[in-house]
């Protein structure tokens, strides 16, 4: 059996709950200061089931000072129950209601005109032209208008085989989305602890589910499920919920907090939106205007920036806008929202979230970004990976933080990946994905910094890859340095060496004045052996000058880099033959004291034929590269393996 919401909406005292109460039995006005006072203050809920459909009705108040619980149960509704007493007709907070919903994107409904027993039969025909007047090129437009009574009952019947009849206007959920379920109710239950509900806006819950609660980024399980006040094991999108959950206590739950898939998706405070400005508002909307942003059942306060033109947009137009938020609030692309302005309230604009994760922008960078934003205004879901992914510039986007930004399903973004990878548009570097004019600027940044290098220390064999990372990659996601280096050696531009990455057009060609003195270094640490000179001693002994001494130390990096040399210690450094000789040394000795295979210092000091002062930096060396391992006081020489 389908399921829909339906929304009432409509002026205070226009029989919006009294007609829920006349369909369902139920009587919507839970709060005994609502039953008190005959008004609607929060938000009401009523199920109404009918042959092959089971609706869902949001009763929301209408008084003017409780629109924003208005806000918060209207988001989500399949469908509009307009209502309008046939006594007063349209009234103010008919046409706010009406034009939140209209912002708020709904697309199907009908008008209700209630209390019929009390006009006569020329009233009646002058309030249903009244409110076709309202709805005149709208959604409303050539929608049903029905008269009722809820006292008497009449046109009730009429009312169900309208609603029905709409059912078939209403495209089923989709299925492309992740879980989301904004949070309008919380409260406890006696043995059963917190319980929150809302309109399932996308995906499924299942009992037993680990959810995250944000914008908090508490982690809760559910622990049971009702929908149309019955226990279920699943919740499917376009059904009101009631989520029991564990882990949680009910006075760290508001109003507009949203369940999600755990890790899923991300709070925010930085959003680029496109705004419509309602032709009736009664100011412009300006930049840094403070206004009250309402998505969802949330409302937090922010300020506008307007991105485009004049610095603000008139009643009636049209526009790309910055809000900045005071608070977080969980925002996806494509989400509808209602502003309202902050001193009187009222109702004054609504749009959608281009991008949820919004940077600050500049003012130089204002026609790139106006370029982008309008890409993730088509209706096209690869030119909007793509935009986002423009958007990221150098820094790179994970396919998490897409997921963040669309909730769209996984199975969706992995298709539209692989589209916009065909298409050549976006590239998939090591994980991170980049726009491929991003990509190039990179790759060129890359070798350009190599060559600047190799000018600058010709006898390097290259730079050492963290400090390439930092003056290249400073501002972009980590792993994205290990793709561009991957892509560019694949191409042959760069040979990436354990931690040095060199051009592939660089060699170290030494002179023949290097050369020889090279060779002088070499020679000398290889005749001393084990007991090898420090830096100073070598340069004396190699003859060199004090204004060669720092050439003489690259060539010496070069030695090191070749394997020629090992530095033990410090500036202790030996020849590489001196150390696998003395390697082979220690091996035989073990070999000559099965099974134990200890040697302690004094023994190695006369194996080696060496000073304390090399012995134990020596013995330290060979811990380190895993030749022998402490035992006590002794060293314990291990195997080869």
């Amino acid at each position: 059996m389908r399921s829909l919401i339906v929304g009432t909406a409509g002026h205070i005292d226009h029989g919006k709950s009294a007609l829920v109460r006349a369909l369902t039995g139920t009587d919507p006005d839970r709060l005994p200061e609502e039953k008190k006072r005959g008004i609607t203050i929060d938000i009401g809920f009523a199920d109404l089931e009918l042959p092959d459909l089971r609706l869902a009705f949001v009763d929301v108040p209408g008084h003017e000072r409780f629109i924003k619980n208005m806000l918060a149960g209207a988001h989500g509704i399949d469908l509009l129950a307009l209502v309008i007493a046939a006594d007063e007709g349209v009234m103010p907070q008919t046409r706010e209601h009406f034009d939140i919903c209209r912002l708020l994107g709904v697309r199907n409904g009908l008008v209700v005109i209630t209390k019929k027993d009390l006009v006569d039969e020329e009233m009646l025909v002058l309030v249903e032209d009244e409110a076709r007047e309202l709805v005149l090129g709208s959604f409303l437009e050539n929608a049903p208008v029905v008269a009722v009574s809820s006292r008497t009952g009449a046109g009730l019947d009429e009312l169900k085989v309208r609603l029905t009849e709409l059912e078939k206007r209403v495209p089923p959920r989709s299925l492309d989305f992740t879980l989301r379920l904004p949070i309008d109710r919380a409260f406890s239950m006696k043995g059963f602890g917190s319980v929150v509900t809302g309109t399932l806006i996308s995906g499924k819950i299942t009992e037993g589910d680990e959810l995250e609660l944000l914008p908090s980024h508490v982690n809760v399980r559910v622990r049971g499920l009702q929908v149309h006040n019955r226990p279920v094991h699943e919740a499917h999108a376009g059904q009101r919920t009631a989520v029991n959950l564990a882990g949680i206590d009910t006075s760290q739950i508001e109003r507009g907090m949203v369940l999600a898939a755990a890790g899923r998706l991300r709070p925010t405070q930085v959003i680029d939106v496109s705004i419509d400005v309602l032709p009736g508002a009664s100011r412009a909307l300006r930049s840094r205007s403070r206004v009250r942003f309402h998505i969802g059942a949330a409302e937090v306060l922010g300020r506008v920036r307007v991105l485009e033109g004049s610095p603000q947009i008139a009643a009636g137009h049209s526009g790309l806008a910055q809000l900045r938020l005071e608070a977080p609030v969980v925002a996806l692309h494509g989400d509808r929202f209602i502003l309202r302005s902050y001193s009187p309230a009222e109702t004054i604009a609504g749009g959608v979230i281009l991008d949820p994760f919004a940077v600050k922008h500049r003012g130089r960078d204002m026609e790139h970004t106006l370029e982008l934003l309008g890409s993730l205004m088509q209706d096209n879901r690869a030119a909007k990976f793509t935009g986002f992914v423009r958007a990221s510039g150098e820094r790179g986007l994970r396919m998490s933080d897409l997921a963040a930004a669309t909730g769209w399903a996984n199975e969706i973004l992995a298709r539209v990946a692989t589209e916009v990878q065909a298409e050549g548009a976006v590239i998939d570097a090591g994980g991170v994905f980049l726009a491929r004019e991003s990509l190039d600027r990179l790759s060129r940044a890359v070798v350009a910094e190599l060559e600047r290098y190799h000018k600058r220390e010709p006898l390097a064999r290259g730079m050492l890859r963290e400090t390439l990372r930092e003056k290249v990659f400073a501002h972009a996601l980590p792993e994205l340095f290990a793709g561009v280096i991957a892509r560019l050696e694949a191409d042959g531009k760069v040979v990436s060496e354990k931690d040095i990455v060199r051009s592939s057009q660089h060699s170290v060609g030494l002179s023949e004045q290097d050369a020889e003195l090279s060779k002088r270094i070499e020679q000398l640490y290889l005749a001393a052996g084990v007991e090898a000179p420090s830096i100073d001693e070598a340069m004396t002994k190699a003859g060199v000058a004090t204004t060669q001494r720092a050439q003489a130390r690259k060539l010496l990096q070069l030695l090191i880099e070749d394997r020629k040399l090992v530095r033990i210690h410090g500036e202790m450094f030996m020849h590489a033959q001196a150390i696998e000789d003395l390697k082979t040394k220690l091996r035989t000795y073990a070999s000559q004291h099965e099974p134990e295979r200890l040697i302690d210092v004094a023994a190695f000091k006369d194996l080696a034929g060496v000073s304390r002062k090399y012995a134990i930096p020596l013995l330290e060396f060979f811990d380190r590269e895993q030749i022998t391992r402490r035992a006590g006081d002794k060293r314990l020489i291990l195997k080869p393996r």
